[in-house]
């Protein structure tokens, strides 16, 4: 069968030279264009919440696997979360050194873990999934280094609970689709972006933006020809219609 030579038409989401620009999106339309490109996303437990936490302090600053690579190591040479504990410092900063900022993060670990036990009696915080949303927060962000971001994902990975974590790739992500201003920081997107969405949404919501952020809305390149949102993104908009070919800086 002869190939055809009709030029394809352009995507509905990508906009022509000269056409107006659409209205920023709404969190519901975003999740509803990306859902059939990175497929549904349903809520099950990654691992308890005091190992949620403590790989969550090791991610601070570096990629996830190193992270992960970090916590296996930390068990191998300690066993369990409660010796880590009662263990000194130096000797916790050796078993995450490969994670990156092991003297920055040692205490931290070390002094959440402790509090842990302090006021639980045992490093259990299934209590955290019946209190309110907000008091849970508080309850985690009172850690030593546990901050909005930290806290989110412990509550929503562990617990299923409706809190947005704010990482750079979601950053990155909102800010482009004009849901938070150019000057709002992570912190500050954290309750602006879960007051934008449904609870039961806020899991695939989070996914979405950060799987997008990693995949197609890079820094400093944007894929935005391939993106399924351009027709609604400020910034996709501008570099489409401009034609533009030249790097974002990294902030964007």
């Amino acid at each position: 069968m002869p190939t055809s030579t009709v030029a394809p038409k352009p995507a509905a989401d990508c906009p022509r030279r000269g056409r107006k620009q659409q209205p920023p999106l709404t969190a519901p339309e975003i999740i509803r264009r990306l859902e059939p490109l990175y497929g549904p996303q349903t809520w099950h437990p990654r691992r308890d919440a005091v190992p949620e936490l403590i790989v969550t302090i090791l991610s601070q600053h570096t990629s996830d696997l190193n992270a992960e690579r970090a916590y296996e190591r930390l068990i191998q040479v300690f066993g369990t979360l409660e010796a880590v504990a009662k263990a000194d410092e130096p000797a916790i900063v050796e078993a995450i050194r490969n994670g990156g900022l092991a003297n920055q993060k040692a205490p931290r670990i070390k002094g959440s873990l402790t509090r842990i036990i302090d006021q639980r009696g045992s490093l259990d915080l299934s209590f955290l999934k019946d209190m309110p949303l907000s008091d849970a927060k508080a309850w985690l962000t009172a850690l030593p280094g546990v901050g909005k971001k930290t806290a989110a994902v412990t509550l929503c990975f562990s617990f299923n609970m409706p809190a947005m974590a704010v990482d750079t790739h979601v950053h990155r992500v909102a800010k482009r689709l004009g849901l938070i201003g150019p000057k709002v920081t992570a912190d500050q997107a954290h309750d602006l972006l879960e007051g934008m969405v449904a609870p039961e949404d806020v899991y695939r919501f989070h996914v979405y933006l950060i799987t997008h952020g990693r995949r197609i809305c890079k820094a400093p390149r944007p894929l935005c020809p391939r993106c399924p949102l351009a027709s609604g993104c400020p910034t996709g908009q501008t570099l489409l219609t401009a034609g533009a070919s030249t790097p974002l800086p990294a902030s964007r």
